[in-house]
């Protein structure tokens, strides 16, 4: 079922926690509200949902109009973070709850009722946990059932609010891995709201970047990752080094750096940000005219490696620009980080103190108007 939100609005006092914010999901869509804490993803989850009624604003299901259709009418399922599970009903008595207390027109028979379960606890991979208590399960277990339980109505929509937030990380990829597999099985039209910007890009179809009660920018996790349409939307999908310079026909300065950018070839000594990835720098080790072009003009900085920190096959560099080559780098004591191959550390012998040179191999500027 294809979901609808227009121009919806909403405020809690003083806060807005939503401002006109529109978005279309169409059928089968599988898309992440992600965002910080306080953006809204919530609210407006909660909204969809009929769990909370919008100041302005519509949300249409399938082309209906059903902003004023109370919660139990709508057809939607939820999963929350922290499962809700009823405590003293087994997981079998869990799962049939939603069937059971339909109404007796639309209530299935017991042995129906009982097939349905099973066949749910079976594509959650869990039947033979029927018999248990919520308290004998993981915490991963017990999420599988909520999902089921959810699923057990039938839901046009699923919601999943913060799903695997209470899990740990290796727990919380298993479930991602999980109910990506999931849904290209079931193809429910599903939202869920999360903070965790790899959870969001490795499970949804499409991400919805939320900032301040707005959307700052909706596409596939490919689309967002690689073309970012703000510098918001830049800071909170990744590490991300920010330097602030000026923009100037076509070439960005930066004190200790300079930068082509045609694309903003118009600005006449603008105020620019320029965002580099840690894995976009280049390090090399030091030499006198090392960071020069060949008219001499800087294109790298020359930095002083404060910290090396290697796991696994990525050396992660915590870099110091030197005070005769130092660009105004916005950040906690102005450290820029740098991601190489552990193999490539190893060979270069980098030690800790050494002079490096860093040079930004690609880098995405904003201008300021």
């Amino acid at each position: 079922m294809s979901i609808e939100i227009r121009n919806v609005s909403k405020r809690f006092g003083d806060f807005h926690a939503l401002r006109d914010v529109s978005l279309n999901i169409d059928s089968g869509e599988l898309v992440a509200l992600l965002g910080p804490s306080g953006c809204g993803k919530t609210t407006l989850l909660r909204i969809i949902a009929g769990l909370e009624t919008a100041d302005a604003g519509s949300i249409l299901f399938a082309g209906e109009d059903t902003t004023d259709v109370h919660v139990r009418e709508r057809q939607v399922g939820f999963v929350f973070q922290h499962y809700a599970l009823f405590r003293h009903m087994t997981v079998f008595e869990n799962v049939a709850f939603g069937l059971r207390v339909k109404p007796r027109g639309q209530r299935p028979p017991e042995d129906q009722i009982r097939k349905k379960v099973h066949d749910l606890l079976n594509l959650v991979q869990l039947d033979w946990l029927a018999d248990r208590f919520p308290s004998q399960l993981s915490g991963g277990q017990r999420q599988r059932i909520a999902l089921a339980r959810a699923l057990a109505v039938e839901p046009k929509v699923l919601l999943l609010d913060e799903p695997f937030g209470a899990l740990d990380a290796k727990v919380r990829k298993e479930l991602r891995r999980w109910l990506r597999r999931l849904h290209d099985d079931l193809h429910v039209t599903s939202i869920f709201v999360t903070h965790d910007q790899e959870e969001a890009l490795e499970v949804a179809d499409r991400v919805v970047l939320m900032n301040a009660g707005k959307v700052e920018q909706i596409g596939s996790p490919q689309e967002v990752w690689d073309h970012p349409a703000s510098p918001f939307v830049y800071g909170f999908l990744g590490d991300v080094n920010m330097f602030h310079g000026r923009a100037h026909q076509g070439e960005i300065h930066l004190d200790g750096l300079q930068l082509e950018s045609p694309e903003h070839a118009g600005a006449e000594n603008a105020k620019a940000f320029a965002y580099v990835r840690p894995h976009d720098l280049d390090v090399q080790r030091y030499s006198p005219g090392a960071g020069l072009d060949a008219q001499g003009r800087p294109r790298g900085i020359v930095v002083q490696l404060a910290r090396a920190i290697v796991v696994g096959p990525v050396a992660r560099l915590e870099l110091i620009p030197v005070e005769d080559n130092k660009p105004d780098v916005a950040g906690p004591e102005a450290i820029i980080e740098a991601q190489i191959p552990a193999q490539q550390f190893k060979e270069q012998g980098f030690t800790e103190g050494e002079t490096l040179v860093v040079t930004p191999r690609r880098a995405r500027v904003f201008v300021e108007n």
